[in-house]
Order: C-alpha cells, then structure tokens, then sequence
C-alpha cells in the first residue's frame, strides 16, 4: 500500500532525496574534470585514471549486493540516515588522502558507503509516489543530476583552481553533514514495506528477484543504458584539453551549459514520460544520444561554441533519458521486492559505469604529443549499447498501467 502523503509532505521527500543524491553524484563526477590534474599530478595512465573512477563504482556495485540482503529489513529512513553519514566521512577521506594510493582507497570506502543510496532514493519514489505521477517526481529527484553540473562542478573545479584539489571533498563533506540532519527532520518514517502481508525471507526474495526474466530484463536495461555513456564521458576533459585545445578555465563552461540545459529540460522529460510512455520516450532518447556521443568523439578542430553545443547535447540527452529510464526499471517489479530489485539494479548500474570506465581506458591511447586516439572507437561501442538497451526496453513488462 502507498503511504499518503500531504503535498508538502511529498514536496520536502522529494527535494531533501534530491539534495542527497546531489552530493552523491557530485562525489562521482567532480573526479572526471579533475582528470588532468590527477594524470599530471600522479603521473598515472588514462587506465590508471579510469581506475581511478571505477573504483568508486564497481565498489559501489558490491556494496548493492551485500545491501540487498538487509535493505528490506530495516526502515528506509533509518537505512538513509546510517549510510549517508558514513559516505560524508569517506568523501572527507578523499579530501585528506596525500597520493594516488590512498585517493584509491578513500574512494573505494565511498562507493561502498554511497552505493546504497542511489537504490536507497529511487526505491523511495517508487514505494510513495503512484505509478501515473512517479515519471514527474523522478524527474525532480534526476534533477540533481542537473545541479550538480550547473553549479556543483563549476564550484567544485573553482575550489581546485584557487586551493587545491582537495578542497571540493571537504566542500562535499560539509554539505553531507548539512543535508543529513536536514534528513532527520524532514523524512517521514518510510516503513509500510515492513508490513507488507506477502515479506518474504531475505534469501528468498533475492532468489524471487533473480528468477523473473522480467527483472533479468530490466537488469540487462541498466547495464546497457549507463555502458553506453561510460565509455565516453569520464574522458572528455581530457580529451578536449588535449586534442580540441579547450583551456583549463574554460572547462566550467561545459558542466554550466550542461547543467542549465538539464535543469530545464528534465521536467520535461518527466510529464513526456507521464503522457506518452515511459518505455517510449526511453526508445527515443535511447537511439538520440547516439549523435551528440559520437560528435563529441570526433569534435578536435571545432571552436569553443561547437565544443559546447555538442556537450550540452549529450548532457541533456544522457539525463533525459535516465528519467523515463528509472520509472520504467522501478515499476517492472512488484512491490513487495521492490527494495531487493532496486538494489540490485543499482549495483548492476555501478558494475556497468565502472567496467564501462575501465574498457574506455584500455581502447583510448596516446599519441608522442600527448592526443588521446581511438576515443571514437570507445564512442561506437556507447552507440551500440544504447541502441541495444532501447531494444530490451520494448520486451519488459510493467507493473501498475501499460508503457
């Protein structure tokens, strides 16, 4: 059953959700602008950098799956408020490591800590907010996405430009600290799913979860849908610093446009999605990222207003069609296994971002004056498995109306 909220009530969920995954896809993202600092500073590889992301993901990937043995055990709020601390700690962690090797651990211990919550958030969603208006409240809650580029990773790159590369993790850390005791206040109890008539054993639900070929499906989406960004995106500053010749204070500007872009088209996207179709609207987006990847590939020799035209394009799609994207995967199972699912399905994201990472960094080389080369190729393989997730998208069922 739905727990009913006041509009206000469901208003301040939404948004104190949308702060907390703010900082958590901040954490993530600020690491790909600082990518040339890091290479320069640490004298590593494009795949040691793109280990360096990965390993905030795929640790972020194993901590979904030991969460998916307890994360319908515990209050939702209760799980939220234990966790998030704890990512706050280990992004303060980041800020205080001295080299390469212990940045790697501290990032590790964050994406164990943060993995849960994006699972954590969507599930929230898909547990209050009905089906026929879950499009629109996801959208508020992907907005952060949207925030974080327009002004989290332009305040980010400002703190490294006139501190250090540190200073944007403990800028992360306080804002946690700030927005968990905002938490406590504002989120409702959030555990009708522990009264639910049909539990089921922990064990039990996770074998109930991997036996559905709908949910297998729908896994099979998520791993496609952020595969195909992946490959591509944790390199594009470097590759536009070092190939295009964008220069370093003009890198805000991409995270800015992107991020206004975003901002306003994401609440879009939601009532499309709401009015048209989730699966349909995902098909489209899915097949239109397809040109602004590819572009930003091959975009060496444009001017900056090109450089950036074809960003925010692929900024703008790449968040579009996670919205209709969310709604779908989180409304193809049923209720009562809901929080397994999503978990799950959130460390099968995280598997995919960092394996996704790590492919791109072993295809993209350097040439003697220091050009990356191939990016293209790791550009056609994002191509490929987005349209192949707009493909498995049409073969899943969902549960509450028809796509």
């Amino acid at each position: 059953m739905i727990p009913h909220l006041t509009p206000r009530r469901e208003r301040w969920l939404l948004l104190t959700l949308a702060g907390i995954q703010f900082t958590h896809i901040l954490d993530f993202m600020i690491m790909m602008p600082l990518g040339p600092q890091f290479t320069a500073l640490f004298g590593i590889s494009n795949a040691q950098f793109g280990l360096l992301v990965s390993a905030y993901t795929l640790s972020a990937g194993l901590s979904g799956l030991m969460a998916a043995t307890y994360i319908d055990r515990f209050s939702r709020k209760q799980l939220l408020l234990t966790m998030y601390p704890l990512f706050g700690l280990a992004t303060l962690a980041c800020g205080l490591a001295p080299d390469y090797f212990w940045l790697m651990v501290a990032r590790i211990a964050a994406g164990l800590f943060g993995g849960v919550l994006s699972a954590l958030a969507q599930t929230i969603v898909a547990d209050v907010i009905p089906f026929e208006r879950r499009g629109r409240a996801m959208s508020v809650v992907m907005t952060s996405f949207s925030v974080s580029t327009v002004a989290g990773v332009p305040l980010g790159l400002f703190l490294a430009a006139h501190f250090n590369w540190h200073a944007p993790f403990f800028g992360i850390a306080l804002l946690v600290g700030l927005l968990a005791l905002g938490a406590w206040q504002t989120l409702p109890r959030l555990d009708a799913h522990l009264h639910h008539p049909e539990r089921v054993s922990v064990w039990r639900g996770i074998g109930q979860v991997l036996v559905e070929p709908n949910h297998l499906k729908a896994f099979g989406v998520t791993a496609l849908m952020m595969f195909a960004g992946f490959t591509v995106i944790p390199y594009i500053t470097i590759y536009l610093q070092s190939n295009a010749g964008m220069q370093n204070d003009e890198v805000p500007w991409i995270y800015l446009c992107g991020g206004l872009t975003t901002l306003l088209t994401a609440r879009y996207f939601g009532r499309l999605t709401d009015r048209v179709g989730k699966v349909k609207v995902f098909q489209r987006l899915a097949l239109a990222v397809a040109f602004p990847l590819m572009a930003t590939t091959l975009s060496e020799g444009l001017p900056l207003w090109g450089l950036l035209l074809i960003s925010t394009g692929l900024f703008a799609m790449m968040s579009g069609r996670m919205i209709p994207g969310m709604a779908m995967i989180s409304s193809s199972v049923e209720p009562r296994l809901r929080g397994t699912f999503m978990t799950l399905n959130s460390a099968v994201q995280s598997a995919a971002m960092g394996f996704a990472a790590l492919v791109g960094g072993l295809i993209i080389g350097r040439d003697p004056q220091g050009h990356l080369t191939l990016y293209w190729v790791a550009g056609l393989l994002g191509v490929v498995a987005s349209g192949l997730s707009a493909w498995l998208a049409g073969r899943l069922r969902l549960h509450g109306a028809q796509a």
